[in-house]
């Protein structure tokens, strides 16, 4: 099998884990604003909700955490890549974040493996 269909399958594997993260990412902070928001419905104390508050945002953390090791894992797989002769640049599902951290400005909206 060609290298550039190995990798291209394993760059997909990679964007879909990431973007998995960021969906739970984006699931717990929606959860934890509608529980605050419950709270203050409900008009009870913070005391009762502390401990799930709590709880959420330890989640978030590791969640957090989870998303800084793929992206370290993004970056090694980079490496691998080239260290196997293969310099092809795949696209993936979002945009892409240059050295400098602005946002490409370009209509293709991916990001590279690589």
């Amino acid at each position: 099998m060609e290298k550039i269909f190995v990798v291209k399958r394993v760059a997909e594997k990679l964007w879909a884990s990431e973007e998995a993260i960021d969906g739970a990412l984006e699931s717990a902070s929606i959860l934890m604003g509608d529980l605050v928001v419950a709270r203050r419905d409900l008009e009870i104390s913070h005391i009762v909700t502390d401990a799930a508050t709590s709880k959420i945002a330890e989640a978030m953390k590791a969640m957090a955490d989870a998303r800084t090791a793929m992206i370290e894992a993004h970056h090694a797989l980079n490496e691998a890549k080239l260290r196997i002769g293969v310099r092809t640049k795949l696209d993936g599902p979002v945009h892409s974040v240059e050295a400098d951290h602005e946002p490409r400005t370009s209509s293709a909206d991916h990001r590279r493996f690589g």
